[in-house]
């Protein structure tokens, strides 16, 4: 089981799917942090605090705070697209069983397989800089 800070621009059907697998989600409307602006440093060291991996579709700016070496309990960046449940299942089949992410950072990508109809998701991991 893994612990998650949901970035206020995650979709609510992620958290939900994330939850159903039992992993522990903390959104920022559960936390008090919704509609304030808090910039992405500040959530980011919100969520180590708490020993959160931060989930979000911020790919630039929280991708930059895990090159800038900041320590962090971890980062999933998720590309916005429709099939959310797929996203969530992916996180929870490749990530799941991992005991710590702490200063990890991963995207979860969509690969068009030639000759697929149906697209393959992936995980990425980024290494520090």
């Amino acid at each position: 089981m893994l612990r998650f800070y949901a970035n206020e621009n995650l979709s609510a059907v992620i958290v939900n799917h994330l939850r159903s697998f039992r992993h522990d989600v903390l959104t920022s409307y559960d936390a008090g942090n919704a509609n304030q602006g808090i910039p992405d440093d500040q959530v980011l060291a919100t969520a180590t605090v708490d020993e959160r991996c931060v989930i979000t579709f911020n790919r630039k700016d929280f991708l930059a705070l895990h090159h800038s070496g900041v320590d962090h309990a971890g980062i999933v960046i998720l590309k916005d697209d429709r099939d959310r449940i797929q996203q969530a299942q992916m996180i929870h089949e490749e990530l799941g069983e991992e005991s710590s992410l702490s200063n990890r950072c991963f995207r979860v990508l969509k690969r068009n397989q030639s000759g697929s109809i149906q697209p393959l998701l992936i995980v990425q991991e980024y290494p520090r800089s």
